[in-house]
């Protein structure tokens, strides 16, 4: 068959797509174990990103400005690089594809060289007389892997080596033996045939010369082992080919071979990366606009790069991290006009079930408390975004609810859905019971028999199933003695605000010497009283929490013998009416402000209670208090710093002044022995220090002082004397 002229010949080029490039950032950590499995593989899948660069057409729009650029947003799907340059092996679902071709490029080269090489032996041996036959010094090598998914890594791209011999060019016999004598073809038969290479360079797909000099420069750069005058394989064209891909400024290159007067001339022609107008996500519900803007701000108006490209994708991720999101980027696409254009993939909650578990054997079983009183408490919602770290607080707080000893969550895919379904495993504690005890009292202690109380307590944690509270305790001692009833409903049922509602009932006796004295014949008196009232309560903002409620107070003092009496011993009266008893009122309302909840955490609580006289007899006044904490932790000692005080106006009874002293204001004196006023001020600074195990050392100074309105009480309070006490 005779050889074909080189005018036959045509070359084409082909798109080169990678999936994905190698990138310096090391990939993002895997997903958390609990994440469903699908959910998992579809993050498998998208692990590492699938970068189309697309070369823009003619029915294309032209570039946008970046004004002009509208950024939406939805989903995402994300894809981490490598930290290689060299490609690495194809994925396992490729090597039967990948295996087969390579043996059929390498016979193929193989074939060409020994034809070329017969051809020119033969062209010799001919001699002069053969000129008029031009042998064309043309021969191919095509290496094309494709992959049906990506994978980190891929190879996906094709290259192609063409040695060609121009038209113009000397006699064949001369060019032949003058690549003989520069060794232009390897006779040897090693593992692969090299061929010489004389001079490399870098076109564009056109063959033509790049306008941008820097990109030119960028690619030589890249080459390793493509260098005038060296001997190359193949496989060593392939590797340049991916390191100038992997230089990020390239969507596509392709090698073509062709044979000159001065030896064989290597051109890679490349197809830059388009500029940067401007971006586009699609599928982000929960990422901030900004942000995406923020990320890509650098390179708005630069040739895109890919390593570049790569680290605004991984801010992406980052962010979904660091907030526990589910979400990821799953894919990123160049079109034309320089936008790229960012898809995101967020899993949604689909579904959130309880599941009761047996607290001895883990298996499932049937609760006591209804499935939706532990789903209102959850912030996490169907059609949200999951998050981890807003799980784990929904966890924390079905713990708070006080009627469960264990809970988790666990998502599992929601079918092919690509959202998650979450199961709540609880384990419920025992709801109700029984408890008994003893103390020492507070009060006056004339004998040893008044020193101890016993208290008998009923509570039920989960009435009918709702998280409802039922408390019922009795204290007795010889002196004073507490009934009271509580029952509290945590989260009122239709209610959008966690408001919750508590009603008490309480009838207490306390002692009354300390404050009036002791009646003749040093008889002791007590001071009764009778409550009763709701009370709603509700968070007001994160910290922060509001209470007002109405209670009705029926109070008097009492004899040894339970006689009410209306006078003391100095004649002074005991009751702000004049009667027995005093019947008040109460609309109270109440703000407080908790830290962390520790121990040495800040806290702040303001209190106002007005009398309502809707009976003439009624008590008017109005009573405001607060307090307030702070600790500061010292080494391993904690600091801890606390004031309070309070002021009442109006017609109040004697027995309902401020009490100063006792364990909750000045230390070291009974409950009220300091002195008792319509104003008052206590201050405290307490040094806890650890000493051996669980024991601690304390050392404290408390001060407190009526402010000089002691006289101003109803009847003879104790006289107020400002007094300190150190007691470590």
């Amino acid at each position: 068959m005779p050889p074909r002229s080189n005018s036959d010949v045509r070359f084409t080029s082909s798109t080169v797509k990678i999936h994905p490039l190698s990138g310096r950032n090391p990939p993002p950590p895997p997903p958390p174990p609990f994440l469903p499995h699908n959910l998992l593989a579809q993050l498998a899948r998208t692990k590492f990103c699938s970068i189309s660069l697309l070369p823009s057409q003619a029915s294309m729009p032209p570039p946008r400005r970046n004004s002009d650029v509208r950024i939406t947003s939805s989903t995402v799907k994300i894809p981490p690089l490598s930290d290689h340059n060299l490609p690495p092996p194809p994925p396992p679902f490729l090597a039967h594809n990948l295996l087969s071709q390579l043996a059929r490029a390498k016979s193929s080269f193989d074939n060409i060289l020994d034809s070329l090489i017969s051809r020119s032996l033969g062209s010799i041996r001919r001699h002069s007389g053969a000129r008029s036959l031009r042998s064309p010094l043309l021969c191919s090598a095509s290496l094309s892997l494709t992959g049906s998914q990506p994978r980190r890594q891929s190879i996906l791209c094709s290259a192609s080596l063409a040695l060609s011999q121009p038209a113009d060019s000397g006699p064949p016999e001369a060019s032949v033996v003058t690549q003989q004598k520069s060794g232009g073809h390897s006779v040897s038969r090693g593992d692969e045939e090299r061929v010489l290479i004389s001079e490399v360079l870098v076109k564009n797909k056109d063959g033509e010369e790049l306008e941008r000099k820097d990109l030119e420069a960028e690619a030589m750069a890249a080459l390793k082992a493509c260098r005038p005058n060296s001997a190359l394989t193949v496989q060593e064209v392939q590797e340049d080919v991916h390191r100038i891909i992997d230089s990020g400024y390239f969507s596509s290159c392709m090698p073509v071979a062709v044979d000159t007067r001065d030896g064989i001339r290597l051109v890679f022609q490349v197809e830059p990366n388009q500029e940067f107008q401007g971006v586009v996500c699609e599928g982000a519900s929960v990422l901030p606009t900004k942000f995406l803007e923020d990320a890509f701000r650098y390179e708005y108006g630069k040739v895109v790069n890919v390593r570049r490209l790569d680290d605004a994708i991984t801010a992406v991720n980052g962010w979904y991290m660091e907030r526990g999101l589910f979400g990821l980027v799953s894919g990123v696409e160049i079109l034309s006009g320089g936008i790229i254009r960012v898809q995101v993939a967020e899993a949604e909650v689909n579904d959130i079930s309880i599941r009761f578990l047996d607290r001895r054997t883990g298996e499932p079983t049937k609760g006591k408390t209804k499935p939706e009183t532990i789903l209102r408490q959850l912030t996490t919602k169907k059609g949200q975004v999951y998050s981890m770290i807003q799980g784990k607080r929904d966890v924390d707080t079905v713990l708070t609810m006080g009627i469960m000893e264990d809970v988790s969550i666990i998502p599992q895919p929601a079918g092919d859905t690509g959202k998650v379904d979450l199961i709540m495993n609880v384990v419920e504690r025992p709801s109700g019971g029984f408890s008994a005890g003893g103390g020492i009292s507070s009060g006056s202690i004339p004998t040893l028999l008044t020193l101890f109380f016993s208290s008998f307590a009923y509570s039920h944690r989960n009435v009918f199933g709702r998280n409802q509270k039922l408390n019922i305790s009795l204290e007795r001692g010889q002196i004073d003695s507490i009934y009271r009833v509580n029952y509290t409903d945590p989260w009122i049922e239709g209610d959008d605000k966690r408001t919750s509602r508590t009603i008490m009932v309480q009838n207490s006796r306390t002692p009354g010497n300390l404050v009036h004295g002791n009646q003749p014949g040093d008889s002791s008196l007590t001071i009764g009283r009778v409550t009763a009232g709701i009370e709603f309560s509700r968070p007001l903002r994160p910290k922060w929490s509001g209470t007002t409620g109405v209670i009705f107070q029926h109070a008097g003092v009492r004899d040894e013998k339970a006689n009410p009496i209306i006078k003391d011993r100095y004649s002074s009266p005991l009751t702000a009416s004049g009667k027995p008893h005093d019947d008040t009122l109460l609309a109270k309302l109440e703000t407080v402000y908790t830290g962390s909840g520790d121990h040495g955490s800040s806290m702040f609580v303001f209190n106002m209670e007005q009398g309502l006289p809707l009976w003439p007899e009624w008590l008017f006044f109005n009573r405001v208090t607060a307090r307030a904490r702070k600790g500061v932790e010292i080494g391993p000692a904690l600091f801890l710093l606390s004031v309070s005080g309070g002021h009442v106006v109006g017609k109040f009874s004697p027995h309902e002044a401020f009490a100063i002293g006792g364990t909750n204001s000045v230390r070291g004196y009974e409950e009220g022995a300091v002195g008792s006023g319509r104003s008052y001020v206590v201050g405290s600074g307490e040094l806890s220090f650890p000493l051996l195990g669980p024991v601690e050392g304390v050392i404290f100074s408390d001060y407190g002082t009526d402010l000089g309105s002691g006289p101003t009480v109803p009847g003879t309070p104790s006289c107020l004397v400002p007094c300190t006490s150190i007691i470590i």
